[in-house]
């Protein structure tokens, strides 16, 4: 049998082959520790060096205000954590953060509300956005966290419009942009955020890297202790394979990230008016504009996400976030806003990514109307 077409980009993307080929001599020819003062010491040093300089220039910030982290659920832990504890004997004690956050900035803010801290979700609307008119952020606030865009159905927040507000009561504010970076522009600046976070394994390179970005003048303590790597915010020697490879990824991102963009909407939107065209009913979960390019979340009338996806055997996709795989409960995301039961379980996460190819938009949409019919007619029947 012949692979699946992958439409699960957003759960992990392949690695380039350009990003395997700038990792491998730090594998098994620039082997130094990047603290060891001779020749492949140095090597290592300076790979580690243009790749802080690489991943800052893909979001706008300077190099010595990226940490390099092992993932992204690392990076928002230190983010989360770490300003708590500088900020743990202040008069601020309250922390936000939205009704939809990924599982790596909800469950540290629970723990957080077991420690003294107060904590408020900031709810959403219909299409996964954040009301920014209706957010009230007082100066009990010590920091807010929202994600740039949802992992489950793509919708972006108006995280500049929500940085005033927090910036304006003296809040500091943290963007968990691990499904952004490498699929639309983020700059941080332009967001106005005071840390944020990426992951390399979803703009192509390898798993176990990620990075966050600190301003400069950010309160932040270590979470971890050791010796002084990273700013002291992350010890233990460097996986100098891996930075280098996502500091290779983060300049293809940013040298390809236009034309790739306008590439891949149009194969998602031509998936979409595919399947539209065929299934009555469909409907598209998430803001129907203000969505990444490469995203679409469908409930299909009739059936279940998981019974299709098993149906339709030439796909490989989701329900959800691969961090709840395994599970058939209700999309907390969906929930939150406001699916019914029976939306949410019809619920499929289509993302298309760097590889997708209009050959395998084609076999997907045929596979999933296939699969759509047996499965709707056999549901049919049985009423």
């Amino acid at each position: 049998m012949s692979r699946p077409v992958y439409l699960d980009y957003n759960a992990t993307t392949p690695v380039d082959p350009r990003v395997v080929e700038a990792m491998l001599p730090f594998l098994h020819m620039h082997y130094g520790n990047p603290s060891s003062e001779h020749a492949y010491g140095h090597a290592a040093k300076a790979a580690v060096d243009q790749a802080r300089a690489e991943v800052a220039a893909l979001i706008g910030a300077r190099p010595e205000e990226i940490v390099f982290t092992g993932c992204a659920t690392e990076a928002n832990n230190l983010a989360l954590l770490g300003v708590a504890r500088a900020l743990a004997s202040g008069s601020r004690r309250t922390l936000i953060y939205s009704a939809i956050e990924h599982p790596s900035v909800a469950q540290p803010m629970r723990q957080l509300a077991g420690t003294g801290w107060s904590t408020r979700e900031i709810p959403v609307d219909a299409t996964a956005r954040i009301d920014a008119s209706a957010l009230q952020i007082g100066s009990d606030v010590a920091l807010v966290s929202v994600m740039l865009a949802n992992n489950e159905v793509g919708t972006i927040q108006p995280v500049r419009a929500i940085s005033k507000l927090a910036h304006a009561a003296g809040a500091l504010l943290h963007v968990d942009a691990a499904q952004a970076v490498g699929k639309i522009e983020v700059n941080v600046d332009d967001l106005g955020c005071d840390l944020l976070t990426l992951a390399g394994h979803k703009f192509y390179a390898p798993k176990g890297v990620g990075a966050l970005y600190v301003r400069s003048g950010t309160p932040i303590a270590a979470i971890q202790f050791g010796a002084g790597h990273e700013h002291g915010l992350r010890p233990g020697t460097e996986n100098v394979p891996h930075i280098a490879a996502l500091g290779k990824a983060a300049r293809l991102a940013r040298e390809e990230l236009s034309a790739e963009s306008s590439r891949i909407r149009a194969l998602r939107d031509e998936l979409h008016h595919r399947l539209a065209s065929a299934i009555p009913g469909l409907m598209l979960n998430g803001h129907p504009e203000e969505r990444l390019p490469n995203t679409l979340n469908l409930s299909f009338p009739f059936v279940t996400g998981w019974d299709l996806l098993n149906e339709a055997q030439t796909l490989a996709a989701s329900t959800g976030s691969a961090c709840h795989a395994g599970s058939h409960a209700v999309s907390g995301v969906l929930a939150a806003m406001g699916c019914t039961a029976e939306r949410a379980a019809g619920a499929v996460r289509l993302s298309l990514g760097r590889f997708s190819t209009e050959a395998e938009i084609g076999i997907a949409a045929e596979s999933l109307i296939d699969a759509w019919s047996r499965l709707s007619a056999l549901g049919k029947d049985k009423k």
